[in-house]
């Protein structure tokens, strides 16, 4: 599965070839990409002029809820790693082993993924 955070939608705005074409190969594979409600709010901005390619890739994006139950399991996780970031927290939660997140902050990431004990690939936009 790929997980995306809000990096992976800047770089798709920003037309990163590398990035929407990372994300096409799984659609054609048929799987989904995932993320969760607290990106969005990150990332969305109105859908208009630049953000027309964030529109199209949220059309096709499995978007979790934030919900208490995520919302949950992301604050324990901060409680573990001693990390601030719930959003961040939250993409991890939504990973199992083997997935890939995409993503601009693969540090704080990868502390979340190793007190998530999660065996995740992190590939950097």
């Amino acid at each position: 599965m790929l997980v995306l955070d809000a990096g992976a939608f800047v770089a798709v705005e920003r037309h990163d070839r590398d990035v929407v074409a990372l994300i096409k190969r799984e659609r054609l594979a048929g799987r989904v990409p995932v993320s969760h409600g607290g990106v969005v709010a990150q990332v969305w901005r109105g859908g208009a002029g630049r953000q027309v390619p964030v529109a199209r890739l949220l059309a096709g994006v499995d978007v979790a809820a934030l919900d208490e139950g995520l919302g949950r399991r992301a604050g324990m996780l901060l409680a573990r790693s001693g990390l601030a970031d719930a959003i961040d927290a939250a993409v991890v939660c939504l990973a199992g082993d083997g997935d890939d997140i995409l993503t601009s902050d693969p540090d704080d990431l990868r502390s979340l993924a190793m007190a998530a004990g999660v065996h995740v690939e992190l590939i950097s936009v």
